[in-house]
């Protein structure tokens, strides 16, 4: 900042003896002032431009442009925008450590955890997929999950990919919205390839309608029941760990480690696994799943050779709410889709 109190000729003066005695205590005492005060004034000089940073007397410019104004904000201006971006960043993340869900209908419900879909590849079972929307949509109190890769959204290295499918990329879109519209959905996850779109995931747009949860990786949902019990539902794409003799291992891992919810469920692997575990302090029942999914035929799976372990593409969660947390009939898994929807149509006395 320029000290009002300094004119034009004090700064030149300062800066001349500076040039001309070569340090600042023998310019000071030449000139009888403090070597403060003429640091100071030699500073102001540099400032305007009448000692060069070599500290060399700068030439007089024979012109003066107009100041102009700056495109880039203050620092003032960037750390009040950094403050709003950070609260909101935090609120939004708060909000979705545990999201309350309210059941609506009394009595046991169930959830149809899909598998990855991959509904464009050709090795995609289209038909049991659609059979298990119209199981969704035919039974009360049966909701639809998906733990992610609705799609094989090739991008980059993998774009020639697209050259081993019958689907062209924009038809893959028109299958996917498809889809997603076809179930009202509690939850769906954005897994590794639905990510792949980037910020401007189109998902977002499709799933706007929705009256359930969608979040790229992972949601942890509180199930609110009218009778008052709460039933956790723990859903990602994939959880971290792997081990070559539990498939259900990482997610296994995630509920001894401290995600206290009666059903922690993922994908991604194409596998399925089944863990069931107590938590001995609080004798809370974890159901830890691993769900398949549709891609019966997998070209990579061949290539490296790696077996078999899906047992079905779907999984089906009975929830009895009128049970409580420590109970083994709480929550009740089947691997057949139509067995499950069966046993929930019992509960409910249909």
């Amino acid at each position: 900042m320029v000290n009002p109190g300094l004119t034009t000729e004090q700064v030149i003066q300062a800066a001349k003896s500076f040039v001309e005695h070569g340090s600042i205590s023998a310019a000071a005492s030449a000139l009888k002032l403090h070597p403060s005060t003429l640091q100071n004034r030699i500073r102001q000089a540099r400032m305007q431009g009448y000692l060069t940073p070599d500290n060399f007397l700068a030439s007089p410019s024979p012109f003066e442009a107009a100041p102009l104004p700056s495109e880039i904000r203050s620092a003032e201006e960037i750390k009040e925008a950094r403050r709003k971006e950070y609260k909101r960043r935090k609120n939004a993340r708060s909000a979705r450590k545990l999201i309350d869900v309210k059941i609506k209908l009394d009595g046991p419900i169930g959830i149809l955890h899909m598998g990855d879909p991959h509904i464009d590849d050709p090795g995609a079972d289209i038909e049991t997929l659609e059979r298990h929307c119209a199981i969704i949509n035919e039974t009360e109190g049966l909701f639809g999950g998906n733990v992610g890769d609705s799609h094989n959204n090739w991008i980059g290295r993998l774009g020639h990919l697209y050259g081993e499918q019958e689907v062209t990329k924009a038809e893959a879109w028109v299958l996917v919205e498809d889809f997603i519209s076809s179930v009202d959905w509690l939850y769906l996850v954005g897994g590794n390839h639905d990510v792949w779109s980037g910020a401007g995931d189109p998902l977002l747009w499709i799933t706007r309608n929705q009256s359930g949860v969608y979040e790229n990786h992972g949601a942890r949902l509180a199930l609110k029941f009218p009778n008052g019990a709460e039933v956790r539902v723990h859903t990602r794409h994939d959880f971290q760990g792997h081990s070559m003799w539990n498939t259900a291992h990482g997610v296994s891992k995630a509920a001894q480690q401290g995600w206290r919810d009666q059903i922690l469920i993922c994908g991604h692997k194409h596998t399925t696994g089944y863990n069931i575990l107590k938590d001995p302090a609080s004798g809370l029942v974890s159901h830890a799943i691993r769900v398949a999914g549709y891609k019966i035929f997998d070209r990579y799976a061949e290539q490296l050779g790696l077996p078999d372990h899906n047992v079905s593409p779907a999984v089906v969660t009975i929830i009895d709410p009128d049970l409580p947390d420590d109970h083994p009939g709480q929550v009740t898994v089947f691997h057949d889709v139509e067995r499950g929807a069966e046993f929930l149509n019992m509960l409910r006395g249909q």
